[in-house]
């Protein structure tokens, strides 16, 4: 079992909006010693939506989908997720509850605006409508909730909904899975370094440490970050459980200083901490 993000919304294909929410997934999962395995982003297209969830349910990952859950004409989320599932959207009775006390909420006290039978209110409750069988996430935000249907969660694009949302998912779903398996990352620069002549050892590494993977990032220079960054050099590193990182990473240090390139080495970190200089 993974983890996975899937992103809907034409806005941030687009370039209108820039998404957030991948970076705060891999935060979240980080915090409790688990990582996202893969990202997705999905425009504001019924087939193409459906056709992922239809894939991403055949698999046993968990998946947090943010975006087009919505009851306005290019929200399409909640009916792809039941086109994928063949099954029909019914109006959860829980969402309905929480949606028609958000109605009296903005009410304020006003009779005609609390009144269910508006239509106005009648389309608000179009958004607790959710596949036959699904779950509601709680909306600590606003009362909306979104959905689940097995390992798939589905939350608004706000961030402000969707954050606290992945984490109550994760906290009241997942707990089980949490700090089963630290995983760490060191690695060092190395300036005026071919890849090509790198390769070599990096896959001995692989070879010698079964569950570790190197890593390479090559960078032409980068005078914004400091000098030390300002010349040509790779970021070259081990990723994996701890107890196998240190020595992957003394073999993979030693044999490009055997080779006698120069390298400075950088503090260790997790997966989903912020890169630091």
């Amino acid at each position: 079992m993974g983890f996975g993000l899937i992103v809907i919304g034409d806005e941030i294909l687009s370039g209108r909006r820039e998404d957030k929410h991948m970076r705060r997934a891999i935060e979240l999962l980080a915090a409790r010693g688990l990582a996202l395995d893969w990202a997705e982003y999905v425009g504001d297209e019924r087939a193409r939506i459906t056709a992922t969830l239809r894939r991403t349910f055949a698999g046993n990952d968990v998946v947090f989908c943010t975006g087009g859950i919505g009851a306005t004409p290019d929200d399409h989320t909640r009916q792809c997720a039941a086109a994928a599932l063949g099954v029909p959207l019914e109006l959860h009775p829980d969402a309905r509850e929480q949606i028609a006390l958000r109605i009296a909420e903005t009410a304020a006290g006003d009779p005609a605006k609390a009144d269910l039978n508006v239509p106005e209110n009648q389309h608000r409750f179009k958004m607790g409508e959710f596949p036959a069988g699904a779950r509601i996430i709680p909306n600590s935000y606003n009362r909306i909730p979104g959905f689940s249907v097995a390992d798939h969660h589905f939350m608004p694009g706000f961030p402000v909904m969707a954050w606290p949302m992945m984490e109550w998912v994760l906290d009241t779903c997942y707990s089980h899975l949490f700090h089963q398996a630290v995983q760490v990352e060191r690695s060092f620069l190395v300036f005026e370094a071919p890849e090509s002549t790198l390769t070599p050892l990096m896959e001995r590494v692989e070879a010698a440490f079964e569950g570790v993977r190197v890593f390479s990032l090559p960078s032409v220079g980068d005078a914004k970050r400091g000098e030390l960054y300002a010349r040509r050099h790779i970021d070259l590193g081990v990723k994996g459980l701890a107890d196998l990182v240190e020595p992957a990473y003394a073999m993979l240090r030693e044999g490009v200083r055997a080779m006698g390139f120069e390298l400075v080495e950088v503090a260790a970190r997790r997966p989903g901490d912020p890169a630091g200089d």
